[in-house]
């Protein structure tokens, strides 16, 4: 090589040097809530279709005052339009337009405190106006496309139309008594517990009764002296709430409830879903045991149960999640999701209880129907067919099942339809690719990029990371996790081990997505020396039944004998100190963490786990025994899981953290754990966070992971 040469290479070496040496280190801050805030991928704000049009609405990216629209049909993303909103057109001052919700083609709604702002378009102008003013307590509200108004105060529901202002649909006294709120601690897919029938004429609406419950204590400790918050907080085993569901009938004033049955009142009542012609109910009744299932229709008017339209039930557990959906146009037949074949599937039902037609089949899961297109009786819908890792948009034919893809590039995709399902709002992320927006039309005839986001991280040091797949302990289901590498990795080195887990039920971890480790606190421990591994095992979501119910009536076995398998691959690295390995988790992962400290002790030098259940006694009835049965029935599953009186086998430093008002994974559960660690003469670290609840969220999520951090710097640091 000439000295010309020679001179350019090493330039060009020390150029390459000095970029990688100019790379900057993420702060704890940007490592804990980067990715929400100051390092989010740029993307559209607050988008929604307009109905019975092709036009999508956003925020504008630049002012949060501004609002375009994009015709999805258009040749040219240029052809769009645009109407700037001043603050004061507003009945109230707003610091920004927040998400518009359309009660039809013309009309959207927000809620701005206690006012309900109601707009108008027309051409391409909103005129604005203050639908109703609510009480300062008001909470829960929801508006009707029939202009309605349903919202809670306290424990009651009322009701407010144009004509009669505000009136209390339940009038209950007894503040155990709870109306118009989500119940069964939101288990089952309940989210709501407002039900408008289609057409608003009619409004249902849970009623729970909490009063035989037991009171728990949530101690407030922003006042002085400290005051006791009761809630009710139904524990395995323990006597639990029970549920009814009325119907409103704001004509008359008059409530009917749906006769779901007395002999067994502590069942739950799942899938509300109204008929489109609003005549009947349809309701899930899943006994406590969540081993049987009875699809129900009752009549709306009288709360007489019709029909029972068929039956699931399970050896283990039936889990529904989802409505009924009605084909758009055909009050007599529905898509009702089920697991019988082992996968989240689609059926389609008559109202008669007729089994016409699986639509969806295969190992793979389903996981939104997104939309309908009626015209041509397709189904817009996600799912993990290409693989568990990913998230694709398809369409399929509700008569015979077809299927085809809808986008493009790897990675998980996000789906948001228009009204009549012939466009599809694409937004997803993938390895290299931080956000890209799409309309397209979901028969694959067109599409329009909307944003492709520059790297956020562009200008950071980052991590190497390695997709990894393991057997898990039965020697033949694989397993996905990331290894997570320092920057400027140096295989001849041995660097300390994290171990990152969560391993519950209905949470997977692992995904091909944006960023690519999947946290960017991982990266962050890598640019401070230390490998991260992360790994989805049995008993995590999105893998099929069998995959999930590994776990069943013995909760902490077949997990942790699998993330013990991924810290025999991390041993079998010549990069990895076997001797330097921690391991954290939150809520069951906080579980996992303690019970692998306490039940295999000496594999990890240290731990840190937030919010763990250490007694599944202590967990609320609805998870927990779906997934252990009761005590009574399961006493040698729930001593085997109880981590309380195996506090004596703990090797290594502990670290437990716990919010000081959780409501989830009550404080209780740490605070006899210590009290065991006291007996038994065994030293553990401990940390609280005043007045939170199950987890720290915010700008204090920083102090938190700063915490957690210096632990594993204060033990597997050299």
């Amino acid at each position: 090589m000439d000295n010309k040469k020679a001179c350019l290479l090493v330039a060009a070496i020390a150029i390459s040097l000095h970029a990688i040496a100019q790379k900057k280190q993420f702060t704890i801050a940007e490592a804990t809530n980067g990715m929400t805030t100051t390092l989010a991928p740029k993307g559209i704000k607050n988008a929604t279709w307009q109905p019975g049009t092709d036009n999508l609405w956003q925020t504008d990216k630049k002012n949060d005052n501004e609002i375009w629209k994009i015709n999805a049909a258009a040749t040219s993303d240029k052809e769009t339009t645009a109407q700037e909103v001043e603050q004061g057109a507003y009945p109230e001052k707003t610091t920004a337009i927040p998400a518009i919700k359309w009660l039809d083609k013309e009309n959207v709604w927000f809620a701005n405190g206690k006012n309900v702002i109601a707009g108008k378009l027309s051409g391409n102008s909103f005129s604005w106006s203050t639908m109703a003013t609510l009480p300062e307590s008001a909470d829960r509200i929801t508006v009707d496309k029939s202009r309605k108004i349903a919202y809670t105060v306290d424990n009651n529901l009322w009701l407010w139309d144009k004509e009669k202002g505000s009136v209390p649909v339940s009038t209950e006294t007894n503040k155990d008594i709870v109306c118009g709120q989500s119940v069964h601690r939101d288990e089952f897919g309940i989210d709501k517990g407002i039900f408008f029938s289609p057409k608003g004429n009619y409004l249902a609406y849970y009623r729970m009764d909490q009063s035989m419950v037991k009171d728990y204590p949530i101690i407030k400790w922003d006042v002085t002296p400290a005051k006791a918050d009761m809630i009710k907080y139904p524990m395995a085993g323990g006597t639990s709430h029970e549920v009814t569901l009325c119907v409103y009938d704001p004509a008359t004033g008059k409530t009917v409830t749906m006769e779901t049955g007395t002999k067994y009142k502590d069942h739950y009542l799942t899938c509300v879903t109204w008929s489109p012609d609003e005549k009947y109910i349809y309701i899930a009744i899943l006994n406590r045991g969540q081993d049987h299932l009875d699809l129900n229709k009752y009549n709306a008017k009288t709360g007489e149960r019709v029909a029972t339209l068929f039956q699931e039930t399970s050896p283990k557990y039936v889990h529904p999640t989802h409505p009924l959906t009605f084909i758009p146009g055909n009050n007599d037949e529905f898509i009702w999701w089920s697991e019988r074949d082992g996968f989240d599937h689609l059926y389609l039902y008559n109202t008669d209880g007729k089994l016409i037609r699986q639509i969806t089949k295969g190992k793979w899961l389903v996981n939104e129907i997104a939309g309908i297109d009626a015209k041509d009786k397709k189904l817009i819908i996600t799912a993990s067919k290409e693989s568990p890792l990913e998230k694709h948009i398809y369409s399929v034919g509700i008569n015979n099942g077809n299927m085809e893809r809808i986008d493009k590039g790897a990675g998980m995709h996000t789906a948001t339809c228009s009204e009549d399902g012939k466009y599809v709002l694409d937004v997803y992320s993938g390895p290299g690719t931080p956000k890209n927006t799409y309309i397209r039309a979901t028969d694959g005839s067109s599409w329009k990029e909307l944003m492709k986001s520059p790297n956020p991280l562009a200008d950071y040091n980052r991590a190497e990371i390695r997709d990894i797949t393991i057997k898990a302990a039965d020697g033949v289901t694989p397993l996905y996790g990331k290894l997570v590498l320092p920057p400027n990795f140096d295989s001849s080195k041995k660097y300390p081990v994290i171990v990152y887990l969560y391993n519950g039920p209905n949470v997977q971890l692992i995904h091909n997505s944006f960023p690519e480790s999947g946290n960017l606190w991982y990266e962050y421990m890598a640019q401070h020396g230390y490998i991260v591994f992360t790994m989805d095992g049995r008993g995590s979501s999105n893998r099929g039944i069998v995959f999930e119910q590994a776990t069943f009536r013995k909760l902490g076995d077949a997990e942790m004998a699998d993330q013990l398998k991924g810290v025999d691959y991390l041993k079998s690295l010549p990069y990895v100190d076997a001797d330097r390995m921690g391991i954290h988790g939150w809520s069951y992962g906080g579980f996992m963490t303690t019970s692998l400290m306490l039940k295999h002790p000496g594999v990890f030098k240290c731990a840190v786990a937030g919010g763990p259940v250490m007694d599944w006694k202590m967990y609320e009835v609805m998870y927990t025994e779906r997934y252990m049965d009761t005590p009574e029935e399961n006493h040698e599953g729930y001593e085997n899981d109880n981590l309380l009186d195996k506090v004596k086998n703990l090797q290594g430093k502990l670290l437990l953290i716990h919010g000081t008002n959780d409501n989830t994974v009550v404080w209780q559960n740490s605070i006899d754990f210590l009290k065991k660690c006291v007996d038994e003469g065994v030293q553990v670290d401990y940390f609280v966070y005043p007045g939170y609840e199950h987890n720290v969220r915010g700008k204090d999520r920083a102090h938190l992971m700063q915490k957690v951090s210096s632990y594993f710097d204060d033990y597997l640091k050299k």
